[in-house]
């Protein structure tokens, strides 16, 4: 039930959510690139708050290990809230792509607004860790879309929804409990790179 190879299979019966989850990372990635109006000050609250925890971390006795550990939980709290909380009509895991989307579109244009090399951002700044975390979160994501997708098919006359609702839910309950258990894991990974590899590779 928990092993990896069944967590990859599982991917297949979600490739809708996953399909859509992605893009509206990638929307996000956009309309922040581009300009988020209104949501601006919003971002740049966000950022300057990972700035501030980021600066502190730094100061901190062991920064390597305080990164890790702040890294780690964050995402793994965040992640597995957001896969759950999709039972609320899918509508967290559709916030969380698209301002964590914005946030990143955001961060790249200012770097590439104030002169700063985009490439080695992307490649040494984001890419290390985020080849894990990245696809991680969008998977987390995706089966929130999916609880929430089923949720408004348990409210559809039974006509409409057609049969086997019991079993659809006792199927996904099992596919998200398998994922969450391997989305920790890979975000350890992440976070290990993170506080190591990227930590070293900014600094």
């Amino acid at each position: 039930m928990y092993r990896f190879r069944i967590f990859i299979k599982d991917l297949a019966a979600i490739r809708v959510p996953l399909i859509l989850s992605t893009v509206l990372f990638a929307l996000g990635i956009m309309i922040g690139w581009v300009g988020s109006g209104p949501l601006q000050a919003i971002l740049i609250d966000e950022i300057q708050g990972l700035r501030d925890i980021s600066e502190s971390l730094r100061m901190s006795d062991n920064p390597e290990l305080s990164f890790f550990v702040f890294i780690f939980l964050n995402n793994s709290i965040k992640s597995i809230f957001v896969l759950f909380s999709g039972i609320l009509f899918g509508i967290i895991p559709f916030v969380f792509l698209a301002i964590n989307g914005m946030v990143i579109g955001f961060m790249l244009n200012v770097v590439k607004m104030n002169g700063g090399d985009l490439g080695e951002m992307i490649f040494k700044g984001l890419l290390p860790h985020g080849i894990i975390e990245i696809p991680v979160i969008l998977i987390a994501c995706a089966y929130g879309l999916a609880l929430g997708g089923l949720v408004y098919k348990s409210i559809l006359p039974r006509e409409v929804r057609g049969s086997g609702l019991r079993e659809r839910w006792q199927e996904l309950w099992r596919k998200s409990r398998t994922a969450s258990l391997w989305i920790v894991v890979l975000l350890l990974v992440a976070a290990v790179i993170e506080s190591t590899i990227t930590l070293w590779l900014v600094s």
